[in-house]
């Protein structure tokens, strides 16, 4: 396995929590009714890679009431807000686990389903990624994996600063070996892994004052440091400036990057 690759977010801050949350909170009907079309026991035992501050946990929670579910991280201070959410939804089949994919611990073969969002196009390194997912899977299991593709994050009115900082956002990406498109070729890495993946899309309209247009801004927070090695200390600072203003407007609306879910079954042994 390589080693983890060099992009971390500032996953100690309170609003890089409350970024993932609130991700967590945008995309959890799609989870839903994702898990809703698979046939998965009550009683299975189903893992979350990379969790963050909650990730597909309640959803999981929900759907193996008899069941386990593993939510791991390699950060202790996102899985401490992952455990609270998982307190108030009321859920008692949860367990987090400090776990790096790449040098994991965990057990092979043991889930009967293993879900990862968004960590191809943080860390990259695909097929070894898709490795470690699916020697974590019992025969027949399911991979369910989950990734942007940024061509219909766009904004109305046209808010160029912000589109300018999605655009360098996407380059710190590329420089730290990740990909913030990786959605595009998602299908076609699964298959490359021997694999006969499903797909959905999902891209969402905002109405003007939700949270969630704000995510440029709250992504260039997490990756300040991989953007100002791009842009320069005082180009950030002008261009989140700019951006901030565009998105205060109280008519932006916007529609958000695509999630590309893609999922298939292992083969059985």
């Amino acid at each position: 396995m390589p080693a983890a690759p060099a992009l971390h977010l500032v996953a100690d801050a309170r609003s890089e929590r409350e970024r993932l949350q609130l991700q967590a909170r945008v995309w959890e009907p799609a989870a839903r009714a994702l898990l809703d079309d698979l046939e998965l026991p009550d009683d299975a035992r189903v893992l979350d890679v990379g969790c963050g501050a909650r990730g597909w946990l309640t959803a999981l929670g929900e759907r193996v009431p008899n069941g386990t579910v593993v939510g791991t991280d390699v950060d202790g201070a996102l899985l401490a807000a992952a455990g609270r959410a998982c307190e108030d939804a009321g859920l008692d089949n949860v367990a987090l686990v400090r776990d790096d994919l790449f040098r994991s611990t965990l057990p092979p073969g043991m889930f009967d389903l293993v879900h990862a969002r968004f960590q191809l196009c943080a860390l990259g390194h695909g097929a070894d990624q898709l490795a470690a997912y699916q020697r974590l899977l019992k025969p027949g299991g399911v991979l369910v994996v989950e990734e942007p593709d940024t061509r219909s994050w766009t904004y109305e009115p046209y808010a160029p600063a912000t589109t300018h900082l999605i655009g360098r956002l996407a380059q710190a990406y590329g420089a730290a070996g990740g990909n913030l498109d990786a959605g595009r070729r998602l299908p076609a890495l699964l298959r490359d892994a021997g694999l006969a993946p499903r797909v959905r899309t999902h891209a969402l309209g905002l109405e003007a004052g939700h949270g969630y247009l704000r995510m440029p801004l709250q992504l260039a927070d997490a990756m300040a440091g991989r953007l100002a090695d791009v842009l320069g200390g005082d180009g950030l600072a002008a261009l989140r400036r700019e951006a901030a203003r565009e998105l205060d407007a109280p008519e932006r609306r916007g529609t958000t990057f695509t999630l590309v879910q893609a999922w298939a079954r292992v083969p059985s042994r």
